[in-house]
């Protein structure tokens, strides 16, 4: 009888390594399948389409120091979206004719087989509720261009100055500033 006390008190209450891992792995489902309802979709959408705004700004002036040319976003009137154009000092002051525009090609090819790097919030299901809600770009333009160095200007050898958009979508307010020159992105939320 003693040795059978013995051997019940020496085991311990306690769970073993699968059943801790299989815990866990539950949590984690379920954190993954409530946290977009929690945070807010809209949100989510428009913290996506300001990292995709201030990676093809990043991508514009990088595509202008590669192919040491001019790199242009043009900003779509009614606040829909923006293109990366393609420019040269003979047209380097024509106004924006879609159909005539030498688009630059997008490496996800995403719009319409085309190649052309469009991106249209209106369009895209992924950014449905974002829309540019304010620009302000040097001389009221509707564009940002790089040059061959990768900087800012307003024409050719002329610097631009400071360039503010504002990406606005259901729950958030972004702010992205083009520094003067350096073309540096800065992104701040502007809503409480």
């Amino acid at each position: 009888m003693i040795s059978m006390t013995r051997a019940t008190r020496t085991r311990r209450n306690a769970y073993t390594l699968i059943e801790l891992l299989m815990v866990v792995a539950l949590l984690g489902i379920a954190a993954g399948i409530l946290a977009p309802q929690l945070i807010g979709m809209g949100r989510l959408e428009t913290s996506s389409a300001v990292r995709r705004l201030v990676a093809d700004i990043t991508f514009a002036q990088s595509e202008a120091l590669a192919a040491q040319s001019y790199r242009r976003i043009h900003f779509y009137d009614d606040g829909s979206g923006y293109c990366l154009v393609s420019i040269t000092d003979a047209d380097f002051n024509d106004p924006f004719n879609p159909a005539t525009a030498d688009y630059v090609a997008d490496p996800s090819g995403t719009v319409r087989g085309l190649g052309h790097y469009i991106v249209n919030y209106v369009d895209d299901g992924r950014f449905k509720s974002v829309s540019i809600s304010d620009l302000e770009m040097t001389g009221g333009s509707r564009s940002l261009t790089f040059d061959s160095l990768g900087g800012t200007i307003e024409s050719p050898g002329t610097p631009a100055g400071e360039g503010r958009i504002v990406l606005t979508g259901e729950d958030a307010e972004y702010e992205i500033t083009i520094a003067p020159v350096t073309g540096k992105v800065s992104v701040l939320r502007i809503d409480g």
